[in-house]
């Protein structure tokens, strides 16, 4: 029990009528926006994960070798 392609057909045709070709246009540039949006903003997320876990490799490095340093004094 699925959909049919002429289901889908008369369910598009609904859709146009009530809303318009221009206003779908507009709707889906802004649904294409804001997957952009949400894909860029996790993007950032990541590397910002990333940037804090350097950061964190690099300071524990320089306070081990700071410490191997103090040790050979």
């Amino acid at each position: 029990m699925g959909i049919s392609v002429t289901q889908l057909l008369i369910v598009l045709v609904i859709v146009i009528v009530l809303f318009g070709t221009k206003r779908l246009r507009n709707m889906g540039g802004d649904l294409g926006g804001a997957i952009r949006g949400f894909r860029s903003a996790m993007k950032g997320g990541e590397q910002d994960t990333k940037i804090e876990e350097n950061e964190a490799d690099i300071l524990e490095g320089e306070v081990t070798k700071k410490q191997s340093e103090e040790d050979k004094v």
